[in-house]
C-alpha cells in the first residue's frame, strides 16, 4: 500500500483516541443529567447480549464432534498445508515428521514449508527433511522479500494446486485423524474456511501460560457463540483452512497489515462467505512464557485488529453486511477496542479532577462476561484440557490477567496514532519444548 495509505490509518488512529477522550471527558466536565443510568442500561445490552453469545455454545456441546461416519477416501479433496518458517530450527523438524503422519491419503496431500530467509539452522535441517520425504516442498525466500507471513504464503500459492489450503504455524501440533474429522466437518455445515480451536501444549509451564490457555478456550467460546447468534466469526492464523477459491477471490492474504488473519476474517465476511469454529480436535500450540514476549505478541494482535476496522470500516458500515452483524462487530469493538481507551482516560481524569469514575459499570460488566466463559472453556469437555487442575481461583486470577488488554490497546492506538507503520515479522520464538 501507498505511504498514503498509512497516514490514512494514523489519522483514523487519531480521530478514534480523540473520540474516545471525549466521552470520557465530556461526563466529568458537564453534569448530564440521567447519565450514570445510560451506562447502566447500556451494561444490561452488553450483559444480555453476552450472555446469549455464551449460551448458544450448549448447542454446540450437544452435538457430537467426532464425526464418526467421516467422509471416504474418495471424496476427500486435493489439501496443501503450508507453513510460514523463519527461524525455527527448534521445531521445525517435529512438524514435518507429525504432517507426514496424519490420516489423510497421500496422493491428495501437499506440504509445503516456506522457509522466509531465515538465519539459523532451519534451512539446513529441511534440506534433510526434503532427502527424507520425497514429497515434502521446500519454498525458499529472501531475508528482504517483504511481505511479512503474508508474502510468504502468497509466494507459496503460486506453487499450489489443491482446492483447500491448511494454514499452520512452525509450533503447531495435530491430532492423527485431525484432517478426516475436519473434512467432516466442512462436509456437514458447506463452510467456505473452518478454525480449529487453539490450545496450549505447555499450559502449565507457569501461570501465564495456564492463563492464556484459558484465554484460547474463552476467545473459542465465544467464536463459537458470535458465528451461532449473528453469523460472524475470525480466523486465528494457526489452524485455518480455506478454500483456495475463496482466498483468490478475496485478494489473498494482505501484505500491508500485521494480523493476515484478522484482515482476512473481514474481507470473508463483506464477501459473504462463511467461517465454521471447530471445537474439536484442536490445533495445539506453544503458548509464550514470559511477560515481555506476552506484551510483543499483544501489541502486535492489537494492532492488526485496529487496522482491519481502519481499514474496512467503510464497508462494514454500508449495506454489504446485515443488521444483526452490523451490531455484533459494534459491540466487539466498543468492548475489545473502545473500552480499554476510555476507562484509561476515565481513571485518569477521576485522578486529575478528584471524581469518581463513571464507566466502571460497563468495565466490571465486560470483566464478568469473560469470567463466565473463562469458567465455561475451561469446564467443557475437551480433548485436550484447558487447566490441568480447575478452580474458581484460578478463572478469578485469569480474569485479572486480561487487564492487560487496558493498557495494551490504549498504548498501541497511541503509537498508530503518531509513528508510521512499516510492517516487519516479529515473530515468536518457539523453543519446541
Amino acid at each position: 500500500m501507498s505511504k498514503g495509505f498509512y497516514k490514512n490509518r494514523r489519522l483514523k488512529s487519531f480521530l478514534f483516541l480523540s473520540v474516545c477522550f471525549l466521552v470520557a471527558l465530556i461526563p466529568h466536565v458537564y453534569n448530564i443529567e440521567g447519565f450514570f443510568y445510560l451506562i447502566l442500561t447500556l451494561s444490561l445490552v452488553i450483559v444480555l447480549y453476552g450472555l446469549i453469545v455464551i449460551s448458544r455454545n450448549l448447542k454446540r456441546n450437544n452435538i457430537s464432534n467426532t464425526f464418526s461416519n467421516g467422509v471416504r477416501n474418495k471424496e476427500l479433496p486435493v489439501l496443501d498445508i503450508l507453513v510460514a518458517a523463519r527461524d525455527e530450527e527448534n521445531v521445525i523438524a517435529r512438524l514435518v515428521d507429525r504432517l507426514f503422519s496424519l490420516d489423510y491419503p497421500t496422493n491428495k496431500l501437499n506440504i509445503y514449508i516456506i522457509d522466509d530467509g531465515s538465519s539459523d539452522n532451519t534451512p539446513l535441517i529441511l534440506d534433510r527433511l526434503s532427502r527424507k520425504y520425497e514429497k515434502l516442498k521446500v519454498v525458499s525466500r529472501s531475508p528482504n522479500a517483504g511481505g511479512g507471513k503474508s508474502g510468504a504464503l502468497n509466494h507459496a500459492l503460486k506453487f499450489t494446486h489443491g482446492e483447500w489450503l491448511l494454514v499452520l504455524d512452525a509450533d503447531a501440533q495435530l491430532k492423527q485423524d485431525s484432517l478426516i474429522r475436519l473434512f467432516s466437518f466442512v462436509e456437514e455445515g458447506d463452510w467456505s474456511a473452518v478454525q480449529l480451536r487453539k490450545s496450549v501444549t505447555n499450559l502449565n509451564k507457569n501461570f501465564l501460560t495456564s492463563c492464556q490457555s484459558m484465554e484460547m478456550a474463552m476467545d473459542a467460546i465465544f467464536q463459537y457463540g458470535r458465528l451461532s447468534v449473528a453469523g460472524v466469526s475470525e480466523l486465528r492464523g494457526n489452524g485455518q483452512l480455506i478454500k483456495k477459491d475463496t482466498l483468490l477471490a478475496c485478494g489473498s492474504f494482505n501484505e500491508d497489515t500485521v494480523t493476515d488473519d484478522l484482515d482476512l476474517s473481514l474481507r470473508l465476511l463483506l464477501s459473504k462467505s462463511r467461517i465454521g469454529i471447530l471445537w474439536d480436535p484442536p490445533v495445539m500450540e506453544e503458548a509464550v512464557e514470559n511477560l515481555n514476549a506476552l506484551l510483543a505478541q499483544r501489541q502486535r494482535w492489537a494492532e492488526g485488529g485496529l487496522q482491519r476496522f481502519f481499514d474496512y470500516g467503510d464497508q462494514l458500515v454500508t449495506n454489504k453486511i446485515d443488521i444483526l452483524q452490523k451490531f455484533d462487530l459494534t459491540y466487539f469493538f466498543i468492548l475489545q477496542y473502545a473500552l480499554p481507551i476510555i476507562s484509561i482516560f476515565d481513571l485518569f481524569l477521576s485522578l486529575a479532577l478528584i471524581d469518581s469514575p463513571i464507566y466502571w459499570p460497563i468495565s466490571i460488566t465486560a470483566f464478568m462476561l469473560s469470567g463466565i466463559a473463562f469458567w465455561y472453556g475451561s469446564s467443557c469437555k475437551s480433548e485436550v484440557p484447558v487447566l490441568q487442575k480447575g478452580n474458581f481461583l484460578m478463572i478469578f486470577i485469569s480474569v485479572f490477567y486480561l487487564s492487560h488488554w487496558f493498557l495494551v490497546i490504549p498504548w498501541v492506538t497511541i503509537k498508530m496514532s503518531i509513528f508510521p507503520k512499516k510492517i516487519l515479522w516479529r515473530k515468536t520464538l518457539h523453543t519446541g519444548i
